[in-house]
């Protein structure tokens, strides 16, 4: 998959992910993340193997190289991504208004890790990440916010995103639905 800004990488840690509350919202919180151009996404708090076959399914069939991990110690990972150069930015509806931030997060090339709260975000990750950034001061979804902020990241170039391997592939058309389906890279059927 060409990805992102062809110069950062972008990966995202969803918080607290609990299985047997949040497996729609967390699901679409992985489907956002790669749709809008990351290359992986981490899940944090109890493990869902099952959440993250789905979402490995859905790379298997619409393409692309998009990675899906399961950290125990999220803190871990902040730190090695840190001491690793990349930076840490945490949406949330209590950082700088996205507008304000989003060149000054842009103008470095260091990669990115986009953090995203499950229930209740612990102090530590604000003080921890190198930018907490509020889309709105409202609340909202992480959903919502993570689509923003990677559109505004990628200043709409996820539109142009190229999703390699592809079974499946919308063909956009004004009405109705126009899917084609590709086997060993060729088209063999569209429906």
């Amino acid at each position: 998959m060409n990805t992102n800004c062809d110069y950062m990488n972008i990966n995202v840690l969803r918080l607290d992910h609990r299985v047997k509350r949040d497996v729609r919202i967390t699901t679409h919180v992985c489907l956002t993340a790669r749709a809008f151009g990351a290359s992986k996404i981490y899940l944090s708090g109890e493990e869902d193997e099952k959440l993250m076959k789905n979402v490995e399914d859905v790379v298997t069939r619409w393409g692309g190289s998009f990675e899906i991990a399961y950290k125990k110690n999220y803190m871990n990972l902040i730190d090695e991504w840190q001491n690793n150069g990349g930076e840490v930015i945490h949406l949330t509806m209590y950082g700088s208004q996205v507008q304000n931030v989003v060149e000054e997060i842009k103008s470095s090339e260091k990669d990115k890790l986009i953090v995203v709260g499950g229930s209740r975000v612990p102090t530590k990750i604000y003080k921890k990440s190198d930018w907490n950034v509020s889309v709105t001061n409202q609340p909202h979804s992480e959903v919502s916010s993570l689509a923003v902020f990677q559109h505004m990241i990628m200043d709409g170039e996820e539109f142009n995103l190229d999703f390699n391997d592809a079974i499946f592939e919308v063909v956009p058309v004004a009405e109705g639905k126009q899917v084609n389906i590709h086997e060993n890279n060729e088209k063999i059927n569209d429906f």
